[in-house]
Formats: C-alpha cells, sequence, structure tokens
C-alpha cells in the first residue's frame, strides 16, 4: 500500500512594506525638519513669511549645490575636505579676471574648469595612487585656500555691480532668487543620477562591496574619481556664486564650510561608511542646517553660536552612524584602512 505524503505547504515571501523599505534616518530627520520649524515659527513671527522662505532657499542654495555632489563621494566611501578651500579659490579667481576685463562668460568657464581640476587632482592622487582621500583633501585643502590667500595679499577682491556675473547673485523668479534655482536644478540632476543610472548603482555598489563591483568589470577607481570631480565642479558653481552674491571674491570664504555640507549630507541618511546615498535626505539635511542658523538670527541670538550649534549637529549626525560601529573603524575607514582585499589594481 502506497502512502502518499501531505504536501508542503506553500510559503510566501514576504515582500518589504514601506516602512522597511525606507531610510530611517532620512524618516527621522524629516520629522526633525517639522518641528523646527514649527519651534522657529512659534519662537519668531517673522520665520514663516514668505520673505524669510525665500531667503532660507537662498542661504541653503550654496550648501545645497556641493552637497548633492559630496553625497556621490561620501556613498562611495570617500569624503572631501577640500570643498571650502576650492569655493574661496574660485571665488577670487572670479573676482580677478572679471576685474582684468574677462568676459562674463569666458570666467565662468575658467570657474567651472579650476572646480573641476582641483577636484581631478583629489580623485587622482586618491584613485590611482591609494592615498586615503581624507589625507589627500586635507592636504589640498590647505594647498587651495593658502594659493588663493598668496594670490590676493589677503584682501577681498570687489566685482563691479554692472557685470553679468554679478547680476545673477542678484537676480530672482517667482520670488526666489537664482541660486535657490540653481539649487534645486542641482538636486534634480543629482537625484536621477544617484537613482536611475548605471554611475549611481556603481557609487552605491562601490560603497557597500567595492570588490563586487571590480570584478563585475567596473573601473571602481575612474568611478571614485569621477565623485570627488563632481565635488570639485561643484564646488566651482557655489565658489562662482558666492563671489556673485557677495559681490566680491575673498580668500577667507567659506571656511568650515567643508563641515556643514557634511553635516548636511550624513544627517539626511547618507551613511558615512558609503554604500548609502539618499538626495532626499541631502536636502533635509542642509534645510536643517541652513534653518538653524536662521531661526537663530531671527531669534537674536550671537552669530557666533552657529558654528558652535552647526558642530554639535554634525557630532549628534556622527554618532548616529556610528551606530554598530566604532571610532577605531570609522577612524581605519577614513585613513584607507580595512579595505585591503579591495586594493587589487585595475585598468586605467
Amino acid at each position: 500500500m502506497t502512502v502518499q505524503a501531505p504536501p508542503a505547504p506553500t510559503v510566501r515571501a514576504e515582500t518589504p512594506g514601506l516602512w522597511e523599505r525606507a531610510n530611517k534616518a532620512t524618516l527621522a530627520m524629516a520629522g526633525v525638519t517639522v518641528a523646527l520649524f514649527a519651534v522657529f515659527g512659534i519662537a519668531s513671527d517673522n520665520f514663516l513669511t514668505f520673505d524669510n522662505m525665500s531667503n532660507l532657499a537662498t542661504q541653503v542654495a550654496i550648501t545645497l549645490i556641493v552637497a548633492v555632489a559630496m553625497t556621490f563621494v561620501i556613498t562611495t566611501g570617500q569624503i572631501d575636505l577640500s570643498v571650502g578651500s576650492t569655493v574661496a579659490f574660485v571665488a577670487v579667481l572670479t573676482a580677478e579676471m572679471l576685474q582684468a576685463g574677462w568676459d562674463s562668460s569666458l570666467v565662468i568657464v575658467a570657474a567651472l574648469l579650476a572646480g573641476l581640476f582641483w577636484g581631478g587632482v583629489n580623485g587622482y592622487l586618491s584613485a590611482y595612487h591609494r592615498i586615503p582621500p581624507f589625507i589627500v583633501t586635507l592636504a589640498t585643502m590647505s594647498v587651495i585656500r593658502g594659493l588663493a590667500q598668496l594670490w590676493t595679499e589677503g584682501f577681498s577682491v570687489p566685482i563691479d555691480a554692472r557685470l553679468y556675473v554679478a547680476k545673477i547673485g542678484r537676480a530672482e523668479f517667482l520670488g526666489f532668487s537664482a541660486l535657490a534655482w540653481i539649487a534645486l536644478g542641482t538636486v534634480v540632476i543629482g537625484a536621477v543620477l544617484l537613482a536611475k543610472t548605471r554611475f549611481g548603482n556603481y557609487v552605491n555598489g562601490i560603497g557597500s562591496q567595492e570588490e563586487s563591483v571590480r570584478r563585475a568589470g567596473v573601473n571602481t577607481n575612474r568611478i571614485k574619481m569621477v565623485a570627488l570631480m563632481l565635488t570639485g565642479l561643484a564646488a566651482g558653481v557655489a565658489g562662482l556664486l558666492t563671489a556673485a552674491r557677495l559681490g566680491s571674491g575673498s580668500a577667507n570664504s567659506a571656511q568650515a564650510f567643508e563641515l556643514t555640507v557634511i553635516a548636511a549630507v550624513v544627517l539626511g541618511g547618507t551613511d558615512l561608511f558609503g554604500g548609502r546615498g539618499t538626495m532626499t535626505g541631502t536636502v533635509i539635511g542642509a534645510l536643517i542646517t541652513g534653518m538653524i542658523a536662521n531661526g537663530l538670527t531671527l531669534l537674536g541670538v550671537s552669530p557666533f553660536l552657529t558654528p558652535i550649534v552647526t558642530g554639535l549637529v554634525l557630532l549628534a549626525a556622527i554618532w548616529l552612524n556610528l551606530r554598530g560601529h566604532g571610532i577605531a573603524e570609522l577612524g581605519a575607514h577614513l585613513l584607507g584602512r580595512g579595505r585591503g582585499r579591495d586594493r587589487a589594481k585595475e585598468p586605467a
């Protein structure tokens, strides 16, 4: 007599829900953003006015432009500390060229190429000479700003307000500055690149499993270099817009700017160890850093307190990123250790 075994029960694979798939850090920071809007809106009658929202968008714009590019860098597991110095250098270059009588269109091209050049230097030394990007950009941070200071001897270089570049800093559309619209366009381009292109997939893959991506035939060195070139290009745009907005170029501008940018990216939920980037989170992080500065100013708090608060916010963001990791692991990551198996040479 044959005994037929009962059929095995069918097990359905559960599809992760929206909450499981969501970036918890980004959702948390979105809540913080709403809370800050509420707190500053109650504490100051001027905070939620249209004029102040337009002003806030302008204040956040330059940070956001560079933060979008920094999202790619941090997602690949790298970091760029030289963006503030690059902004200052390009601002000085812009002002000096305009003062020397160069056409505005050529000045804009030169500003972008200068930013791209410094990003290329960082990327080449880091990706192809195996020098950790933390070390490379720490060195170029000093070199780039030093060159700007040597060039100007510490003086600001004024820009004629009648010139086209200067007018960009004052231009408005629908009540918002040209800077804000440029930042919005940068966010859209960055979001598409990160989420919808092969380059974005490689960026995420390199940050989490660089060796696997390399074995799949991807030139990971090139991708990492391009990521750092993007931050250089973005810093070039930011330097040009900084000079246009302030009406001058100064070697002392954008001090500690890199900390604000990194804080915006990490606050938004991009993993400091790489492998997970979020452009939505970067926008939220930039808004938080901008709102803190804007809200404290409206409340009459000393402007010298703003960098202290920004530093504490960055510290809190790093602490959140370190959950499940250790300080030693973060140090090893920044110094390029702990990825020895990913160091195999690959084609140029």
